[in-house]
Order: structure tokens, then C-alpha cells, then sequence
């Protein structure tokens, strides 16, 4: 019985490396069979919103001041598959956050200095993968703690500090993901010293905005540049002390890319700093909340910039 069983386990480990190297040949076959990378750049985006506005300005501003075709990869299901793609060359350039790119890509520990995260993030793509790190676009996408306007003017609350000594008036609204992450709900706590009223409501992320406008909530940890901040007519509390580290916008792009046509490294230079907070929660509100076309939203932000 046991010669019998051993017999028949080396029967399923043959079987498993034939599946497994049949696996492999078809994979290879299909990678050879898939069609051939265009002769033009090819912007990527995440699969979001506001990385698709991104992609779409990237690939806009590039085709009307070099005269260039762009092709456009847009909705790569996150951070991992665009650092991959761009790594073996199937898209040319995108947008990260610094915060993100030095934890989940670089696995460097968290630093909330921003000058020297984006230092060690240029420093390391370069080294690493031989990828630029262009400039900051403006702005950055991070946590960030949202009361309603009328209550920050009334209470003279535009700080986290600030907010400390009103906190107790306060009922709280926070996603799963905030209340249990360590650089979360309890750190900020601590580090500001506040104390809210009662437990905090813990929700889905797409419900924090209505609690705060049907006034269920008075402040919630949402992201700096959602789209309803502005139309619900809501304040991001400047987080004074610095608590969450920095994410600002930076173009990613292949140096390989760059050499092949230089006048796009230029094209995308101009686009630092050009993007503030309030632009890209507009541009996210007019996609999301408006449902327009990302590419029309664009070509009216550029005319606006002049670019």
C-alpha cells in the first residue's frame, strides 16, 4: 500500500511539472504571438479617476507640443502592474505618488520629509530601473480630515491643531481602512491629541460624504483631492505637524523613452507645479460627479493653463 501510494504521488508530480511546463509554453507562445509595441510613446494609468485625468494630461500635452501620436494604457489595475509594465516597456511614462512609490514599489520605510522622500525616490528608480522622476505636478493626493466650511469659519478651525481644542464637539466618520491602519486613526490621535465625540462611525468610503452633508458626522478622513470637497462645499484641515507622509504627483517615465524622443522630456517638464489641490478635485468632480469625458475635462483644464 505504501509503494502504491508513493508510486502514485510521483504519478501527480509528473503531472503537475507537465501542466506547469505546458503553462510556460503557452504563456511564451502568446507573448510572441502578442502584437508589437507601437513606434510612438505609450502613457499608462491606474485604475482610477483621477489617474486616468492624469494619464489623459500626460498624453495631451505631449502630443500638442511635440506633434507626437500618444497611445494611451489607461485603468492597469494598480501601482504594482504600472511599475511592471513600465519596468519591461510596455508603457512609457505615468503618474505615482512619492509616499506610495517609496513604501509599495521601493520598500523603503515610511518617511514623511518631503524633500528628501522624493530625493530617495528619484535616487532609487534611477539607480534601480533607470526611470526619471520628474517634478511634483502641484499637488498631492493623501489622507486628509474634512469638516463642512460653515463649522471651520464658525469655530476659527483650519488646523489639526486647531481642531484639538473643538474635537470633543465633533462626531467622526472614517473609512475600515483608516480606523485600523498604523499610520491611521490612532496615530493621528495621538500625535494631535484628539479626542472626538464618541466612537467613531466607521463606514464605506463612498458613504463619508453624505454622512457629513445630512450633518450625521461633523468630520471625516477622506482624501485630499476627492471630488466632492468643493460642490458639498467642505475644508481639508492642514495637517500642520505633518502626520501623513507627503504623496505628491510625479511623472514616472523611461529614460529609454526620453532618449528616443527628447522633446517629450521637455513637454512634461512644463507641467510641473501646474496642478493645485482644488484643480484636481475639480477635474475628479467633473469626471465623477458630473460624468464627463476625462478628455474633454483636460483639453478645458490646458486651455485654462494656457498649455
Amino acid at each position: 500500500m505504501e509503494a502504491a501510494r508513493t508510486g502514485d504521488g510521483a504519478a501527480v508530480r509528473c503531472g503537475r511539472v507537465f501542466v506547469t511546463a505546458l503553462a510556460a509554453i503557452l504563456v511564451l507562445g502568446a507573448m510572441g504571438c502578442a502584437p508589437p509595441r507601437p513606434d510612438r510613446p505609450v502613457i499608462g494609468a491606474k485604475n482610477f479617476t483621477e489617474q486616468v485625468v492624469l494619464g489623459e494630461l500626460l498624453a495631451q500635452h505631449i502630443e500638442a507640443r511635440t506633434g507626437l501620436t500618444v497611445d494611451r494604457r489607461f485603468y492597469l489595475a494598480g501601482s504594482y502592474i504600472c511599475h511592471q509594465a513600465l519596468v519591461a516597456g510596455r508603457i512609457d511614462g505615468y503618474v505615482e505618488y512619492t509616499g506610495t512609490a517609496l513604501t509599495a514599489i521601493l520598500k523603503q520605510p515610511v518617511d514623511k520629509d518631503r524633500e528628501r522622500v522624493l530625493a530617495t525616490v528619484r535616487r532609487l528608480y534611477k539607480q534601480r530601473y533607470n526611470i526619471d522622476v520628474g517634478n511634483s505636478l502641484g499637488f498631492e493626493n493623501t489622507f486628509a480630515m474634512i469638516v463642512r466650511n460653515d463649522d471651520g469659519q464658525r469655530l476659527h478651525v483650519a488646523t489639526l491643531s486647531q481642531a484639538a481644542a473643538v474635537a470633543p464637539q465633533w462626531k467622526l466618520g472614517v473609512g475600515y481602512e483608516f480606523e485600523e491602519r498604523p499610520d491611521g486613526l490612532r496615530g493621528l490621535e495621538a500625535a494631535y491629541g484628539l479626542r472626538f465625540s464618541g466612537s467613531p462611525r466607521t463606514m464605506d468610503l463612498g458613504l463619508l460624504y453624505r454622512a457629513i452633508e445630512q450633518q450625521q458626522v461633523d468630520i471625516i478622513a477622506g482624501n485630499s483631492t476627492d471630488g466632492p470637497i468643493q460642490p458639498l462645499h467642505l475644508t481639508v484641515l492642514v495637517d500642520d505637524r505633518h502626520y501623513f507622509p507627503p504623496y505628491d504627483a510625479v511623472p514616472l517615465f523611461r529614460e529609454e523613452a526620453y532618449q528616443r524622443w527628447p522633446q517629450m522630456r521637455t513637454a512634461v517638464a512644463e507641467l510641473a507645479g501646474k496642478i493645485s489641490a482644488q484643480e484636481m478635485q475639480a477635474m475628479n468632480e467633473a469626471v465623477d460627479g458630473q460624468h464627463r469625458d476625462p478628455a474633454e475635462v483636460v483639453h478645458e483644464f490646458r486651455a485654462k493653463k494656457g498649455l
